[in-house]
């Protein structure tokens, strides 16, 4: 397959799966119900709304001021504001290509600040870990307040033995690739060698800083403002206002993870949102309002950003 292909793959299939349960949700309702979810669009306190999207941007305040402490054991200090275009330009382009976001973010800091792709591939590729342990943090703790109504709704939506196979398959695949890489004599070989010999550094360099206490403090900053986003979105319907602090966390989890599905959790963010709301009685009217409502202004925010960080950058780092 030739790389325009698999380029169309990577779009097509994440934003197909994403219209097909956009439409999956909305065939299941009546025209009454679609209207009621539609009244919940118009009575929702977007002054909250604002509120909670300003601090999921603090995040990414927070976010780019950290990438620095993994960049200066490496010898390099970018400007912050490039720092935080950078990482918006990821966001926006997860929002086109899936997963593109990454090198995005790395292609910007080569070009502006002169930092190794590789190395600062590294850097985002060992945030992800970070940001991987945090969301399992979250999960366990999902797990821990309401186990059996969570593992109930997971097992409902991934069998065991789905979940079997595919292990099965990422071991395989995985031991097949260590093996080319260690006996192939390829030159292709080589160079991705080279590529991962500045991906470990990049990775490790968490390991070398010398601030690790303001990188831990930013790493926690960073989630407990993703969730109090999350919170503080929660007050923009009544029928939401009063959901237990079990219910906030497992529906915070549950939504996060949808991101990985699809373009930034187009589509999967409001159809899984609803649905494990409607474990806990949550109308699917509602849950369903409220996940479009908190996706479409957070995404509305990144657009905008992303937008004018494109437009910026180049007049912003003019004399390089």
């Amino acid at each position: 397959m030739n790389k325009s292909f698999i380029t169309f793959l990577k779009i097509a299939i994440p934003l197909g799966l994403g219209v097909f349960l956009i439409y999956y949700s909305y065939s299941k309702f009546t025209n009454q119900q679609i209207e009621e979810i539609a009244t919940y669009f118009k009575k929702a306190d977007y002054i909250v709304i604002s509120l909670s999207v300003i601090f999921g941007i603090l995040s990414h305040v927070s976010r780019a001021y950290r990438w620095n402490f993994m960049l200066e054991p490496l010898g390099y200090k970018p400007k912050f504001l490039n720092n935080f275009m950078a990482v918006y330009i990821a966001y926006i382009m997860n929002l086109l290509i899936p997963r593109s976001g990454e090198v995005s973010r790395a292609v910007v800091v080569n070009k502006y600040e002169g930092v190794p792709f590789d190395k600062a591939f590294g850097t985002i590729i060992s945030e992800r870990v970070i940001d991987v342990l945090f969301l399992f943090g979250f999960t366990a703790i999902a797990f821990v307040l309401q186990f059996e109504k969570l593992s109930q709704y997971l097992l409902g939506i991934f069998p065991m033995n789905t979940i079997y196979k595919l292990s099965g398959l990422l071991l395989t695949l995985t031991i097949l690739l260590l093996l080319l890489l260690k006996f192939s004599k390829a030159s292709v070989v080589k160079k991705i060698l080279h590529f991962f010999s500045g991906l470990k550094e990049g990775i490790f360099s968490v390991l070398k800083m010398k601030k690790k206490g303001l990188y831990i403090f930013h790493s926690f900053l960073i989630w407990g403002l993703y969730l109090l986003s999350f919170y503080i979105a929660t007050f923009a319907l009544n029928e939401t206002t009063n959901i237990a602090f079990s219910t906030l966390i497992i529906t915070f989890v549950i939504g996060s993870f949808s991101f990985a599905f699809t373009n930034s959790g187009f589509g999967t963010y409001p159809f899984f949102v609803a649905s494990i709301l409607a474990v806990f009685s949550i109308p699917e009217t509602v849950g369903t309002a409220f996940g479009w409502i908190v996706w479409t202004t957070s995404i509305a925010s990144i657009v905008l950003f992303g937008g004018l960080s494109f437009l910026i950058l180049p007049f912003y780092n003019k004399k390089k």
